[in-house]
């Protein structure tokens, strides 16, 4: 996507825009696949909360992808999207019994990542096979609150409480036909994934009914030029060949699964807003814009870093802002940027905007959420309207007072 075709699309659309680049997702996709091409049997399972549209499900369907799904709504949308039921996993923390149920009756693959709910669902359902999510107790992931798998985190079943699930099984008679673990976000220490893909085979080697493996995701993707990111070439020759030998001492052709997100859709992504005030005061230069946390919250909650660019004057000269939202709050998506000069109604664009950005949006201070569009074979279609008034009314029931 170059600067003229944003800017045109800005114009057609409005702003705040989010805009993504299906060949972008597409390209994402088969280097994974190709990454990991010497293991025969893999399946890429796309994290469905990092980006929901579901348009952007039906092209990675194209790509005969399966999904990974959190909520029960994920796993409807994929069924609309045009997934099959088998191509569906539901990996979800902490859910209500009668969650876990209605995905059950839907026929997807059933991830389980506590002791009660595994006994609670082999008493009434010991037929249907079920996956395990193992907490390995492996620090990774870009910082604190998307680092999963260390172990005073509330996801998966701890590796110390083995005994625990063999004792339910045998009870119950429920069977264990795979093993998952995610350790975090944005993962670059290679030997540290390896470390805890160790731990997780080993965790294998304790059941016998194994069919797959599921490894997660949370590769890094690089947001700014020279950025880290994880080196998936390199991952795929040692973490291949590590499985495929695994496979020899298990006894079976495992299958490979990874569920990645981020990697997949971040890069195809930017939120495209328009300049509203250039405000200099004695220490800083602000630029607010026509959007805030309320569209793109990860700079806030994550410390996420967004690179910023000036789209309508790519080649002023550079000066130092801060890029600041609408919101009543500190809604801050950059400090200290240099970025070409920026004057009122400029268009900037937020770049890695494709991942944990609109899924993440609200209606906070009663703003609308933005308008999505796609660009696919080469067009632009409109994949989400922009909200209004009446969207904002619609479930409000309003009190004769």
């Amino acid at each position: 996507m170059n600067n003229q075709q944003l800017i045109a699309l800005a114009e057609k659309y409005g702003n705040p825009l989010y805009v993504y680049d299906a060949d972008r997702i597409v390209s994402q996709y088969h280097r994974m696949a190709n990454a990991f091409s010497s293991v025969e049997n893999l399946k890429i399972n796309y994290a469905v909360k990092a980006n929901s549209n579901i348009n952007i499900l039906k092209v990675l369907n194209k790509l005969n992808s399966g999904v990974d799904c959190v909520s029960i709504q994920e796993v409807k949308l994929a069924i609309e999207a045009g997934f099959n039921v088998k191509d569906i996993f539901f990996t979800p923390s902490g859910i209500s019994f009668e969650e876990m149920e209605e995905a059950t009756i839907l026929g997807v693959q059933i991830t389980l990542d506590s002791l009660s709910i595994l006994e609670k669902f082999g008493n009434k359902y010991a037929h249907i096979p079920v996956c395990l999510r193992i907490n390995p107790h492996v620090m990774a992931g870009g910082n604190h609150k998307i680092s999963v798998g260390h172990i005073d985190s509330k996801f998966g079943i701890s590796i110390h409480q083995i005994d625990g699930i063999k004792s339910i099984l045998k009870k119950t008679g429920l069977v264990i036909n795979g093993i998952h673990m995610h350790t975090g976000s944005d993962i670059y220490n290679i030997e540290a994934f390896l470390n805890a893909t160790e731990i997780l085979l080993n965790t294998v080697k304790e059941f016998d009914t194994i069919e797959f493996v599921d490894f997660g995701s949370g590769f890094k993707v690089p947001y700014k030029d020279g950025d880290i990111e994880t080196n998936i070439e390199e991952m795929g020759v040692t973490l291949s060949n590590r499985f495929n030998n695994f496979c020899k001492e298990y006894g079976r052709d495992l299958t490979m699964i990874f569920e990645p997100g981020k990697f997949l859709v971040s890069e195809a992504g930017s939120l495209l807003v328009k300049v509203n005030v250039v405000k200099p005061t004695p220490n800083i230069l602000f630029i607010g814009v026509d959007s805030g946390l309320n569209h793109l919250i990860r700079p806030m909650m994550y410390d996420s870093y967004h690179h910023i660019t000036n789209i309508s004057n790519p080649d002023g000269e550079e000066k130092i802002y801060d890029i600041v939202g609408y919101i009543c709050e500190n809604d801050t998506f950059g400090s200290n940027r240099s970025i070409s000069e920026i004057s009122e109604n400029d268009i900037l664009r937020i770049h890695n905007a494709g991942a944990y950005s609109f899924s993440m949006a609200s209606n906070y201070n009663s703003r609308f959420r933005p308008a999505e569009v796609m660009l696919y074979n080469g067009e632009d279609y409109l994949i989400r309207k922009r909200e209004n008034f009446e969207d904002l009314m619609r479930n409000q029931v309003i009190l004769d007072l």
